[in-house]
């Protein structure tokens, strides 16, 4: 959170993500410049920057380049049909790669929309919910045309319709201790009696802090995925994006209706995330044991130099 970056594709089609500001004199790359072969341009005084790592290649009005003229370049790939850059507080080099989901790259599956939130919170609650199976089942138990407001989703206009969750969550096993696994099965119910259209499973694979796949499996509506990315936009501030890819002969309203639907649901967990606080001490019961696993297996991603947000009591600062 709070970097500035400028990300560019050379003429040769790679993408590169280098420091937004010129350090010459500090304009930003983003904001005017120009493409010229793997070079991106500086719009103030011409300097070119290499892309692959950074070098200075030309300064218009002078013949040498000094050899600490450079700009830093940041690790990134293209996977998935989105540009990720990798962030490390310690700036250690990139320890796993991005997995590629390949009915995504071979067009099997296609783009069928997203949609975009700002969510007031740690970045830490956001795939923290993964654990939390109680809140499936008071949470996101109200059908979802009983909306978003949790004033009104326990309406008795819609209580005879419920959606019914199982879900089970792990870690993975080296060499893939930063990804863990969620499998929801969902059911409907309308007076009591399953609605077995509505049956589908949902596996949801966390990889790193910030990335999780969600494939969907359906008996009649066929497979996709929605790929969920959360960008730290300030310390409290997420930037979360839902995309989704479905089978290309399936009718483009089924994937657009699961999107709106799984809209409604995270929009419910906003209204929380918005308005509760984060206990380090929570109190949990025997039940709630899976949230300290995973709050376990999520500490992998700290470490001494990671940023804190600290409250003092009679200050404001941070």
């Amino acid at each position: 959170a709070g970097e500035q970056v400028a990300v560019f594709r050379a003429l040769d089609g790679q993408v590169y993500v280098v420091d937004a500001y010129c350090p010459h004199l500090g304009a930003n790359l983003a904001a005017g410049g120009r493409v010229i072969g793997n070079c991106i341009e500086c719009p103030f005084h011409g300097w070119q920057f290499r892309g692959e790592d950074g070098k200075c290649t030309t300064i218009p009005y002078t013949e040498k380049v000094p050899d600490f003229a450079k700009i830093k370049t940041w690790p990134s790939c293209e996977i998935n049909g989105i540009i990720l850059v990798w962030y490390h507080c310690d700036g250690v080099d990139p320890e796993w790669a991005v997995p590629e989901q390949e009915e995504i790259t071979s067009k099997e599956w296609v783009y069928r929309g997203h949609t975009e939130h700002f969510v007031n919170a740690h970045i830490q609650e956001i795939p923290e919910n993964a654990a939390d199976f109680a809140h499936l089942t008071f949470l996101h138990e109200p059908v979802f045309m009983s909306g978003v407001d949790l004033r009104y989703t326990h309406s008795k206009l819609w209580e005879s319709m419920k959606h019914c969750w199982k879900a089970e969550w792990q870690p993975e096993p080296e060499p893939n201790k930063h990804c863990s696994q969620l499998v929801v099965k969902h059911s409907l119910t309308v007076f009591g009696k399953p609605f077995s259209l509505m049956d589908f499973t949902v596996r949801a694979r966390q990889v790193g802090p910030g990335l999780v796949y969600l494939t969907f499996e359906h008996a009649f509506l066929g497979r996709g995925i929605i790929l969920q990315s959360v960008t730290p936009v300030e310390p409290l501030l997420q930037q979360v994006i839902h995309r989704i890819y479905y089978q290309h002969n399936m009718p483009a309203v089924i994937p657009k209706f699961i999107l709106k639907v799984e809209c409604v649901q995270f929009e419910r967990d906003i209204m929380i995330w918005n308005n509760k606080q984060y206990l380090s001490k929570p109190l949990l019961v025997k039940e709630d044991s899976v949230i300290q696993r995973h709050r376990r297996w999520f500490a992998q991603f700290y470490s001494e130099n990671s940023t804190r947000f600290t409250c003092q009591k009679g200050g404001l600062d941070w």
